[in-house]
């Protein structure tokens, strides 16, 4: 079978940030079925999900409280849109998600992946200050280095040159700040002054930028960008995409500095990382600018066919109940300091971590290199994957503290033999 599956792919499978005629070179790694914080391949081969299935899964594979919500939900529906109709799976999430986030959000936008999630943040920041008579606050300021996506509004506000090259002249026009350096928020507050009437809002990943290649902030940071863009009379919006459902030892990233951002746009954890779904949360005040008579046309004329879907829906209440039962962020932080304390030994490595996001950068090494020493891993059990010369680290949340130390002990060993 594995056999056939390999020529299929070879002959027909555009897969996503992959190089394609180097992928076609070699055999695939075909994941078959998952258990736990394990990933099974079809030769029956086991690996530790090292990439937390691309930053989303959160409880393991094959979690029976969630795959019993899911399997509820079918014998009901799989799903029904909520252009004009709703479904008690969706209304209940955006309740349980308006009660855990920072306080002030309590409107709830469903669509189906980051990028989405901040296309529509875009979208109601722009629309509020148009319905506000300032059609002219249509620009963003963003961070460098940032990335929110790659549908065209989130490449403009997260241009990657590497990513989204060719596509540049798709791209709208966007202000970027530093992040980190010397006088970071005297620029950003210099943008400010200079654009205020032309700039709807701030985009940040807050506290970490993740396919930046994992950037810490500076402490204090977020917080000093929020007050910024109230003094300037500006809408903040945080995409915790990544950053979102633990990952940096709070529910939210934002929680560190205590910000309440304006728009918040959540997905890839959202589910337990199960099935396709996001959301962008926002204040009464910005949804009640979309509220009027039919005549003035305030609608927010924006959906997707999948929009808060019910088995999605069903999987990501699960995935919340189990945060509560299990504690989930006592053990994240817990992981954090195993993490922390064990790579402190790696020689010659620079580690950066919040929570149990990591990038472990390698000053010697490529990118070609650098993914070498992911593949190295592989037949010892681990996925992992690189961003340039930079090795990321992202555990599933709930990883049993013993699996996780057979990880690092993987990475360590993997690393210090390339020395």
């Amino acid at each position: 079978m594995a056999d056939r599956l390999a020529q299929l792919d070879h002959a027909h499978l555009w897969h996503p940030f992959t190089p394609m005629r180097q992928w076609r070179e070699t055999a695939p790694l075909i994941i078959e079925y998952g258990d736990g914080p394990y990933l099974f391949d079809t030769d029956g081969n086991r690996y530790i999900d090292g990439v937390s299935s691309l930053w989303c899964n959160v409880h393991g594979h094959r979690v029976a409280e969630i795959d019993a919500a899911i399997r509820g939900q079918l014998d009901k529906i799989a799903h029904s849109t909520l252009l004009g109709q709703a479904s008690p799976p969706s209304i209940e999430l955006a309740a349980r998600l308006c009660k855990i986030a920072p306080q002030g959000l309590n409107k709830v936008f469903y669509s189906d992946a980051g990028a989405t999630a901040v296309e529509v943040a875009f979208k109601m920041a722009v629309g509020y200050w148009h319905h506000r008579g300032r059609p002219d606050k249509n620009r963003f300021i963003g961070l460098e280095g940032a990335y929110h996506g790659d549908t065209t509004g989130s490449m403009s506000v997260g241009y990657s040159d590497l990513f989204h090259r060719p596509f540049a002249a798709m791209v709208f026009p966007t202000f970027f700040a530093p992040v980190g350096e010397p006088g970071a928020l005297a620029a950003l507050e210099s943008l400010l002054i200079e654009h205020a009437d032309h700039v709807a809002a701030v985009v940040v990943e807050p506290i970490m930028q993740g396919a930046a290649g994992m950037i810490p902030q500076p402490p204090g940071y977020l917080r000093a960008i929020a007050d910024l863009a109230g003094k300037h009379d500006t809408l903040l919006i945080a995409d915790e995409v990544a950053t979102g459902f633990g990952r940096t030892g709070k529910m939210f990233a934002c929680e560190h500095e205590n910000v309440a951002p304006d728009i918040m746009c959540l997905a890839k954890g959202i589910t337990g990382g199960y099935l396709p779904l996001a959301a962008t949360l926002t204040t009464d005040v910005i949804e009640s600018a979309f509220c009027g008579e039919i005549a003035e046309r305030r609608t927010l004329y924006h959906g997707h066919t999948y929009t808060g879907n019910a088995l999605a829906c069903a999987a990501a209440l699960a995935s919340l109940d189990l945060f509560e039962k299990n504690n989930l962020l006592d053990h994240i932080n817990r992981s954090a300091a195993i993490i922390a304390e064990r790579l402190k030994l790696l020689p010659g490595a620079g580690v950066r971590q919040r929570g149990i996001m990591v990038g472990i950068e390698l000053p010697e090494a490529t990118t070609e290199s650098a993914a070498a020493l992911c593949l190295a891993m592989r037949p010892k059990g681990l996925i992992v994957r690189n961003l340039g010369n930079t090795l990321i680290l992202m555990p599933i949340p709930a990883m049993p503290h013993e699996v996780l130390t057979e990880m690092l002990d993987i990475v360590t060993d993997t690393l210090t033999s390339a020395n």
